[in-house]
């Protein structure tokens, strides 16, 4: 199999991409960074500069990578595979002082399968050996016969490197969801993962008090950011907010209830749209606005739907809060598969 040389340009970082190899696959399997975040093309995260060489764009989305981009030689790396050696500028950061973890192919077997919430199943995989990740970063999921991947944020901390826990919402026709992990998926499985990826997380110590929104399964990488917070003292003060429509929808409502009663500076609020009950109702973004008259000095960390991301985003916005301390993560699902 033949292979082209890439370099990384102001950095040491030069590896090879295989034929039909995409460029950010290659890149983080070979430990140099680019900064993505779909690994889809629906994103742009990854977006870089081809200096020299050629690529050929693929299945590159037009509403990502535009035609006067292309004519630019900007590229998706996540897309994109070389047709020649190539030198790469990416357009975001390459070095953001968090630590970066290679991409690599795992195996695992099931050990917990179980609906947690209204279309929605915990999935505990024990993997064959340790993945190192940072707090808030995905895996892809393997699908059996098809050989594509789904992505799924890490519940777990990454101080349990060996036992994942994945938060799955059903995606009617999806091909994971309804094709795999809503069907034929059972405890005792073998399943092929690749991971860590992903730029949404917290390492560092912070002296900003965090306001934490998910929405349905964006709980799952808060989820790690939370435990992983409270494990290292990271964050001086955490606010967990999680929207759902109803009762149904919520779900660790007891793990997170005995997290705040054991962390004074932990508090959890979870928030309904559609139903009545004791506890917050509304959108969860109006119910953060409601809780906080100014957000001014504080940081977020958003997951969820992309309209609850931009109504959080606004939201904060409104009540202060320096955008460069809005970290978000969007939870987009993956086309429908026709059923033959």
């Amino acid at each position: 199999m033949s292979t082209h040389r890439v370099e990384i340009k102001g950095s040491a970082d030069a590896f090879d991409v295989a034929d039909g190899q995409p460029i950010l696959d290659a890149a983080l399997r070979a430990g140099a960074w680019i900064p993505h975040s779909c690994t889809q093309g629906t994103c742009g995260t990854c977006k870089l500069k081809v200096l020299c060489g050629s690529v050929d764009h693929r299945e590159s989305p037009e509403y990502t990578l535009t035609g006067a981009e292309r004519a630019d030689d900007l590229a998706l790396a996540c897309m994109a595979t070389p047709q020649s050696d190539l030198v790469v500028e990416p357009t975001g950061a390459v070095d953001d002082g968090v630590p970066h973890h290679p991409l690599r192919d795992y195996l695992g077997e099931v050990v917990e399968l179980s609906d947690v919430a209204a279309n929605t199943r915990r999935l505990v995989v024990d993997l064959d050996e340790d993945m190192a990740f940072n707090a808030g970063q995905y895996c892809e999921l393997i699908v059996p016969g098809h050989g594509v991947g789904r992505q799924y944020s890490m519940a777990n901390p990454p101080g349990e490197q060996r036992r994942l826990e994945f938060h799955v919402k059903r995606t009617p026709g999806g091909l994971a969801t309804d094709g795999w992990i809503f069907d034929s998926l059972a405890v005792g499985d073998r399943i092929d993962l690749r991971g860590p990826l992903g730029q949404f997380n917290l390492v560092h110590q912070q002296a900003e008090p965090a306001i934490l929104i998910g929405g349905g399964t964006g709980l799952a990488p808060l989820k790690s950011i939370v435990r992983h917070a409270l494990d290292r003292e990271l964050v001086p003060e955490m606010y967990l907010y999680h929207g759902g429509r109803g009762r149904a929808d919520l779900y660790d409502v007891e793990f997170f209830t005995d997290l705040a009663a054991q962390h004074e500076h932990f508090h959890y609020r979870p928030a309904l749209s559609d139903e009545s009950w004791d506890g917050a109702t509304g959108l969860v973004t109006d119910v953060v606005v409601g809780d906080f008259r100014s957000c001014k000095g504080m940081s977020a960390y958003l997951c969820g739907p992309p309209a609850m991301i931009d109504a959080a985003v606004k939201s904060l916005k409104r009540r202060r809060m320096a955008p460069r301390l809005i970290f978000r993560e969007e939870f987009t699902p993956a086309a429908s598969v026709a059923t033959p």
